[in-house]
């Protein structure tokens, strides 16, 4: 399955988004910005964007109203070892209350992997950051077994961003 992303305004994306034919898209924003994931078998009509292919897919895109984007750089040596990592996830977040969708994308033309999870509100995303399984899922996190202490791995830290089913209110 491939999946694209593209940036832009919101009024520009939602004109694009009209226009896709096939697969699923969603539409969101962000604080300066938003974001059109198109997931489909087929190529994408983006211009311009981001192309990944879908590594491990959970859920139904067109429930989340609040995405979160955790953007992980990894050299090419470490492909392999960060892969199988999320090959062996034990899918604890996919149980969680207002769990709407997980997508792990493999970069096509760069070296910046995205776990994409979608959530019905905001609440949600914070209460499973609250949770048991959150703690058992990131368990191994800073000790000798953990990927992120496989530095050689990484060339930059990740990053998250998310983004908002609706227009963010403006101050």
């Amino acid at each position: 399955m491939n999946f694209y992303m593209t940036f832009g305004t919101g009024d520009y994306l939602n004109d694009v988004k009209n226009k896709l034919e096939k697969g699923e898209s969603l539409l969101m924003y962000g604080e300066d910005n938003a974001v059109l994931m198109h997931e489909t078998s087929e190529q994408s009509s983006f211009n311009s964007g981001k192309k990944f292919e879908v590594l491990d897919s959970n859920g139904d895109l067109g429930k989340g109203k609040f995405a979160v984007l955790n953007n992980i750089p990894v050299t090419d040596e470490g492909r392999p070892v960060f892969e199988y990592r999320f090959s062996q996830r034990a899918g604890l977040i996919d149980k969680e209350p207002g769990f709407a969708a997980i997508r792990v994308l493999r970069p096509s033309d760069s070296d910046t992997y995205v776990i994409l999870t979608l959530w019905e509100d905001v609440k949600y995303f914070k209460q499973w950051q609250e949770s048991k399984a959150y703690d058992k899922a990131h368990e191994k996190r800073g000790t000798s077994e953990g990927v992120d202490q496989k530095q050689q791995i990484f060339p930059r830290p990740s990053y998250v961003t998310t983004y908002y089913a609706e227009m963010p209110e403006q101050d």
